[in-house]
């Protein structure tokens, strides 16, 4: 059975394809079959203007048609697609998914911030960790940061901050916004003991490769602090060309070693897990339990 997810962030949108079926032990693996990014980059729009462009919109139109037609070529029969912090804010957003309805057939639900963070729950990676440990994940976006905290298999806490990469960029973060950040995540991990953090996001993936660290090895904090200094010390066209970036993840990567050293800072965490996943995956794992429950 082939599902699909459609994300549109604040910095890109994804298309996520991936094919569900059962493992030797019963369970339900869930293969990608192919992953899909387009640097859309709606929050630049957004958080200066509170609108998306129209010349951003037509690309968004362009990037769901071209999407569709992926969607028909692998004969993908269920989707799920969501649009997270920039579509929250934009004051343009409705009428801009109703052109992308009438002109594509394609549904995208804007969903709240704690909607975001239960998604990326969905993905069921701690699954596979150490039950009797806290975990934290960090999921930093363009627009948007979801925190989600859960102890010894069960869910804590769940935040989204309006902090992300394309917002520190823009300078459209308050130091209240930080502290209120920094408060929150202090006083739920209170009598939790030891957090261990779990990272989604494509920097801290794109930090993760250049690690050169094995599949399910985690970071250290002092690492993420050592890449932050390293990148903050090179303009973007360098760190493109010494890092093999992609310009828009050139800019970005800072601001988000930024929130992730904070975060995991305000938490005591010493490690980082990268699992690689995200958004996609977690509704690509939502869609297949709505199938399975009709």
């Amino acid at each position: 059975m082939k599902l699909a997810a459609i994300d549109i962030g604040s910095n890109a949108a994804r298309l996520l394809i991936s094919e569900a079926s059962p493992n030797s032990q019963g369970r339900m693996d869930f293969t990608k079959v192919n992953l899909v990014r387009v640097p859309l980059r709606l929050g630049i729009d957004v958080f200066s203007t509170g609108i998306i462009s129209p010349k951003r919109a037509e690309h968004l139109i362009s990037t769901i048609k071209a999407y569709k037609l992926l969607l028909e070529v692998y004969e993908v029969k269920y989707l799920k697609a969501c649009a997270t912090s920039a579509m929250r804010d934009a004051g343009n957003s409705a009428v801009i998914l109703d052109d992308v309805r009438r002109e594509t057939g394609i549904d995208i639900k804007i969903i709240s911030g704690q909607e975001e963070a239960s998604f990326l729950y969905e993905s069921h990676i701690a699954e596979n960790l150490d039950k009797s440990r806290a975990y934290m994940y960090i999921d930093v976006g363009g627009g948007s940061t979801e925190v989600t905290i859960f102890s010894k298999n069960t869910l804590v806490h769940k935040t989204s901050f309006n902090i992300g990469t394309i917002r520190l960029l823009q300078q459209q973060v308050t130091e209240a916004q930080w502290q209120y950040m920094k408060d929150t995540i202090k006083q739920q991990i209170k009598g939790l003991g030891p957090v261990t953090a779990i990272g989604s996001g494509g920097n801290i993936n794109k930090v993760f490769s250049l690690s050169k660290r094995k599949e399910g090895k985690p970071l250290t904090l002092d690492v993420l602090k050592d890449y932050y200094k390293e990148f903050s010390s090179f303009s973007v066209e360098e760190r493109i060309h010494l890092y093999n970036l992609r310009e828009d993840r050139a800019d970005v990567i800072v601001p988000a070693l930024q929130i992730y050293v904070n975060i995991m800072r305000w938490a005591n965490a010493e490690e980082i897990f990268v699992p690689k996943i995200g958004l996609a995956d977690g509704l690509i794992q939502s869609l297949y339990g709505e199938i399975t429950s009709i």
